[in-house]
This record gives structure tokens, C-alpha cells and sequence, in this order.
């Protein structure tokens, strides 16, 4: 924790730095107004102590530009001559508590560690909420969904790096968090840095931070996403968009726990778990020389596939009920129900967009209906895809190509659809279709099938 002293009295300092460090502080210290705001721009503090009395000005009105800038760093003020009043008003402003001269240094202690507890229970408080209004939860039952959650409980204590794989909808930031909120980190940051959402060139400022005047615009030195992250989880999702000269950093990062802000040249020490997520394939852009094997290696230490949608159909029932009443509180409407040929549709459904094409479905059904049970008939008027499987199964027996691929794409899908029935489970797909588990097993290989 570093801890930033405002104050012109010399001897002060001196004291208050040397009891400070030795309870385990990082201190830093300044005498005026004009240092202190130099300082504030170097130094990214947990905490300030603030002299109201200083040669070049008056630490309330610093505390004001204090908040403004920095609205969640705790401001303990310190006066030997304020009145009443000038406590009332710095209380207003923001400072956590108001400390008389002569210093009590038992006292500056306690006042010390409650700010700092504040400050971490405030922060907790507000990832909790943020966490809460998202409504960051794992649905399902069904094997796939036991496998992942055994796989994520056995890992979640480790600081071991791990990559998430997986399509597009399936829950890859949902498995990130709750390894982060199953970890010792857990109350910590969780930070999400999606490569693939921001410009390629202002992914190093984003992540790693800049320095004032490092680049045009740049008027402030500004935090990454790395630094928020610090002592918690770093989330980089869509690692297969992030540009190489930002790939060689997060390797640096990861082999050595240090960076450098964007336009600066001191070395700052970090230590955070990373968490890695794409929807890409890896090895064909390594070998393609888009992704660098290194960093790929490094990331992968701990592997794990979200399952997509059809290969845990038996979870779309309880998918349907979490986001129904999810939609149900956010648009004020009552629960809707789905009849049993509605349900089936859906479960028919193979969901190329996985779970998160499920959700915006079960919007759209809140959105343009009032219907407290939507029908069959309804829904794929809504939903606007004629028929569902059969418009697709139509296209699919029309297509005229090579009869040996057409075989391999009846048999691969025809495999996909049965295990999606029976959980990705091979021996039960298996005794359904009359065939030895090892034959299948044979089969799913040649055809790229992955059950997990």
C-alpha cells in the first residue's frame, strides 16, 4: 500500500515516514502544494495524509482536486490551528477523518489502518455490486457442465495460468469469474481486457498504461488494465486479436511480473493471475505466424473448453427459466411460461450463437410479446427463422457436392446431435446407437468430433 504525505513541516514528515514504513507502508512525502501535485501525478496512492496549512496554498482546496481526480483514495487532513468550520467542510468534501497537531502517533496509526480498511471494504463493495448487476452465474447440470465444474474447483486455489477455448456464446467469462471469485484473489480485482474491442492501436495504452504526453491526447498519466489488476485476475479475452508487440509484453509480463507504461521507463513489478480466453484456433495461427508459440505456451498451462449449447441440450430448460425471470425483473413483466412445443422447439434448436443467442431469444420473446405463454407458431414468427431445423435440414439435403463429404457432413452432425442428447456422455451415446464405445470413440476422431 503506498501512502502519499502532504505536509510542511519537515520534522512531520520525517516522523510519519518512518513509523508508516515500519508498519509496512510504502511512503512518499512533499511539502507544498506545487510538489504534491507533481507527486500525484508519479505516484498512484492508497492513501493521503494532508497538512491544511501549506506555504503555497490551502489543503482543502487541494483535497477538493484530490477527489476529483482520484474520488476512492481516503484523504486524512492534519491541522494545528483549523477551526470547526474548515473540519465541517473538508468532511464534506470528501476526507475520511480530521487529525489535530500535535500528532498523536498511536492515534495517526489507528486512523491510518481504518482508512485503509475503508478504502479495501469500499472496493470489495463495489465489485460485489458490479458483480450482482450482471448476474455472473454458471446454469447447468448436465455432464458437461459437472466436468467443468469439477475441472474449475480443482484449479481455482492454483495461481497457475489458464486458457479458456471455446465458441463464441459460450460462457467464457462466466468460467473466468468464477474461477477468480473461487481463487485466493478472490477479493481482488477482477479485470477484463477484450482485445478484440479495442482499436489495435491503443491496445498497449490500455493495458499497460500511459505516461503524460506519451502520445497526442495523452494529457494525464493514465492506469492499464494491468495496474487496476494488480494482487487479482487480469481476464485477456479474444487473446487471439491481441497484436504481437502487445503479445511480447504479456509474455515479459508473465515470465517476469514487470512492464512499463506507454511512453515511460520505469519499471513497475506486478503481480497478477492471467486468465486467457479465444475463440480461435492457436496452433493454426502459430503456424500461420499470427500468434506467438511461446506466449501460447505459457497461457496454456491449465486447458479448458466451455461446451457449446448442443452438447448440453439438457441444460436449455434451465436456461430458459433463469433468463425468463432475469428479463422478467429487468422490463418489470411478469415470468413467462413456455408450452411444451415451444420448449421442444428450442431444444431442437442447435444454437450456432450458443447460450448468449439463447438470452437475446428469450428477450426478444419479452420485447414483442405480451403473451404470458408463448406458442410454438409464435415463436418462430418471432424468432424469424422459419421452422428452425428444417429450413436448415431443407438446405442441407439440397446442397450438391462431392458424395464422400456429403456422407462425412451427415455423419458428423448426426454424431454432434446425438451426443448433445446424451450429454457429451459416449458410453450412453453409444448403447443408443447399438455401437461399441471404442468404434465411436474411432469415429468421433476421424471426424474432429470433440465432446468437451
Amino acid at each position: 500500500m503506498k501512502i502519499l504525505i502532504i505536509d510542511d513541516e519537515k520534522n512531520i514528515r520525517i516522523s510519519l515516514t518512518r513509523i508508516l514504513e515500519d508498519e509496512g507502508y510504502e511512503v512518499e512525502s512533499c511539502g507544498n502544494i506545487a510538489d504534491a501535485e507533481k507527486c500525484l501525478e508519479e505516484v498512484d496512492p492508497d492513501l493521503i495524509l494532508l497538512d491544511v496549512k501549506l506555504p503555497d496554498g490551502n489543503g482543502i482546496d487541494l483535497l477538493s482536486r484530490i477527489k476529483k481526480i482520484m474520488p476512492f483514495v481516503p484523504v486524512l487532513m492534519i491541522s494545528g490551528h483549523s477551526s470547526i468550520s474548515d473540519a465541517v467542510r473538508a468532511i464534506k468534501i470528501g476526507a475520511f477523518d480530521f487529525l489535530e497537531k500535535p500528532l498523536s502517533l498511536p492515534k495517526v496509526k489507528i486512523a491510518v489502518k481504518k482508512a485503509i480498511e475503508f478504502y479495501d471494504l469500499s472496493m470489495k463493495l463495489r465489485r460485489f455490486e458490479a458483480d450482482s448487476l450482471r448476474g455472473w452465474r454458471m446454469i447447468g447440470k448436465s455432464e458437461p457442465m459437472q466436468e467443468l465444474n469439477k475441472l474449475i474447483n480443482r484449479v481455482a486455489a492454483s495461481n497457475a495460468k489458464i486458457l479458456i477455448q471455446g465458441e463464441s456464446g459460450t460462457g467464457k467469462e462466466l468460467i473466468a469469474r468464477q474461477i477468480h471469485r473461487l481463487s485466493t484473489r478472490h477479493d481482488k480485482a477482477f479485470v477484463k481486457f477484450n482485445s478484440a474491442a479495442i482499436p489495435r492501436e491503443l491496445i498497449e495504452s490500455e493495458l499497460f498504461g500511459f505516461e503524460k504526453g506519451a502520445f497526442t491526447g495523452a494529457t494525464a498519466r493514465k492506469k492499464g488494465r494491468l495496474e487496476e489488476a494488480d494482487m487479482g485476475t487480469l481476464f485477456l479475452d479474444e487473446i487471439g486479436d491481441m497484436e504481437p508487440a502487445a503479445q511480447a509484453k504479456i509474455l515479459r509480463v508473465i515470465q517476469e511480473g514487470e512492464f512499463e507504461r506507454v511512453g515511460g521507463n520505469q519499471t513497475k513489478k506486478i503481480d497478477v493471475r492471467i486468465i486467457a480466453a479465444t475463440n480461435r484456433n492457436l496452433p493454426e495461427m502459430i503456424e500461420k505466424g499470427l500468434f506467438r508459440e511461446d506466449l501460447y505456451y505459457r497461457l496454456n498451462v491449465v486447458p479448458i473448453t466451455s461446451p457449446p449449447l448442443r452438447q448440453r441440450k439438457s441444460d436449455i430448460p434451465l436456461l430458459i427459466d433463469h433468463f425468463a425471470k432475469e428479463m422478467a425483473l429487468e422490463l418489470a413483466q411478469k415470468p413467462k411460461r413456455f408450452e411444451a412445443d415451444a420448449l421442444q422447439l428450442l431444444m431442437d434448436y442447435d444454437f450456432p450463437g450458443n447460450v448468449r443467442e439463447l438470452r437475446n431469444i428469450i428477450e426478444r420473446i419479452y420485447l414483442l410479446t405480451d403473451r404470458e405463454e408463448p406458442t410454438a407458431e409464435e415463436l418462430r414468427r418471432l424468432i424469424a427463422i422459419k421452422d428452425l431445423g428444417e429450413k436448415d435440414a431443407a438446405d442441407f439435403w439440397n446442397e450438391t457436392i462431392d458424395f464422400r463429404e456429403k456422407r462425412r457432413q451427415f455423419e458428423r452432425r448426426y454424431l454432434e446431435e446425438q451426443l448433445g442428447k446424451h450429454d457429451g456422455n459416449i458410453s450412453r451415446t453409444a448403447e443408443a446407437l447399438g455401437l461399441q464405445q471404442g468404434n465411436l470413440s474411432r469415429k468421433l476422431a476421424e471426424l474432429d468430433i470433440k465432446r468437451d
